[in-house]
Order: C-alpha cells, then sequence, then structure tokens
C-alpha cells in the first residue's frame, strides 16, 4: 500500500486555530487505495524544516503533501513553485524573522511541485469544490516548508513526490476581520483536499494538463 504524508501548521500570526492542520485531521486514514499519515508542524522556519526531514526519514511515504494556510484567499489552491528565499513579513512562532535570506545556500533558485498540480486541482473542481493553481507560495514558513521539502526529495530522496497545498480561512477566523474577507467551510477543506490527494496517488505525470481557465 501506498504512503501519502500530509502535514499541516499550527495557529500563527495571532490566529488561535490553523484550518490548515485542522482540514488536514479531517482526511480519512486510506484515499485511492494510500494510507495517510498526519502530522502537525510548527510555523517556524527552522524547526518546520527538520520535523518534514525526521518525517521522510521516518515515514518514507511514496508522497508528501504539505498545508498551509493563505488569509485572503478565497479557496484551496495548488502550488507549483517554491523559491529559495525566506522573506518574513511578521516573526515566526519562535520568533524568527529572517530578511532576504535564503532557505539553502547549495540549493536552486527554485523548485517545482513533482505532485500532478493542474491533475489534482482538475478533479478538486471535478467534485463540484473550487480549486486553483498558485505560482507563488510566498516568502514565509509554507514556502520555506515547501522549497526544503523539494530540496530534500532532490537530494536525499529522489522516489517520493512532493507538493503544497494552501488553504483559506475558516468561517470562525474572519469574525471580527473587514467584510469580504474571504473564508471557507472546513469540512470543504477537507474534502478538497482528499480530491486533490486522490487525484496526486492516481497521476504519477507531474505535467498532466487539464483545461482549468483563470490561475490564482
Amino acid at each position: 500500500m501506498a504512503t501519502v504524508l500530509v502535514t499541516g501548521f499550527d495557529p500563527f500570526g495571532g490566529e488561535t486555530v490553523n484550518p490548515a492542520y485542522e482540514a488536514v485531521k479531517l482526511l480519512p486514514g486510506e484515499i485511492a487505495g494510500a494510507r495517510i499519515v498526519k502530522q502537525e508542524i510548527s510555523t517556524a522556519f527552522t524547526r518546520s524544516a527538520v520535523a518534514i526531514e525526521q518525517a521522510l526519514e521516518r515515514e518514507h511515504p511514496d508522497i508528501v503533501i504539505s498545508v498551509g494556510q493563505a488569509g485572503g484567499r478565497s479557496t484551496l489552491t495548488v502550488e507549483q513553485v517554491a523559491i529559495n528565499l525566506a522573506e518574513a513579513r511578521i516573526p515566526d512562532n519562535d520568533g524568527e524573522q529572517p530578511l532576504g535570506t535564503p532557505l539553502r545556500t547549495d540549493g536552486d533558485t527554485a523548485y517545482f511541485a513533482t505532485v500532478p498540480v493542474k491533475a489534482m486541482v482538475g478533479n478538486v473542481r471535478a467534485h463540484n469544490l473550487p480549486a486553483f493553481v498558485s505560482y507563488t507560495a510566498g516568502t514565509y514558513v509554507c514556502n520555506s516548508v515547501m522549497y526544503n521539502m523539494l530540496y530534500l526529495l532532490d537530494r536525499r530522496f529522489p522516489g517520493i513526490r512532493g507538493g503544497f497545498i494552501h488553504v483559506p480561512f475558516a468561517p470562525q477566523q474572519v469574525v471580527g476581520k473587514p467584510n469580504g474577507t474571504p473564508c471557507m467551510p472546513l469540512h470543504d477543506m477537507a474534502k478538497a483536499l482528499e480530491y486533490a490527494i486522490e487525484a496526486a496517488v492516481k497521476n504519477e505525470d507531474s505535467a498532466t494538463a487539464i483545461a482549468m481557465g483563470e490561475t490564482h
């Protein structure tokens, strides 16, 4: 049985909840015949990179997908690329705030996801939930985790495919925020993640093309 490692972050930036891991917790234990292993990681540059490396060593998964919060986005977005840059507008949960710093001095400028990004978005949409491809994972801890993951897959774990998915705020997070702040119910997030993971398990080709219209 194939194994998919799915990680989600803890709360950060003054929030009391992080929908990333809350949605991950709702995933079933098996998707498309693959065993799902769930892990919470800290929203911290150094600790999250270590946690990803340790999880890869421990689980030896076939696929690893990390999930993070992107407050302000309206729906699930599957990331295409991570860049070798840490630029933190706020300190992380350990107080680190790197500015203009490379994540890996020996790493490539960028790494592309090795999961089938377009097929994942297409499968979510096929089940009547919105999703988009995103071409920026930002420069905070989400990008750091995606970059460090793909660096490790390239250098140490070449048989493992990896990717990153952003989810928006959960409804309870936008209470008190400006009118019009987008959110998505946790149940819908979890189902969208399930369909994205299903496509990742079933599609080997990371360049699988599915017509999706406008991207994020």
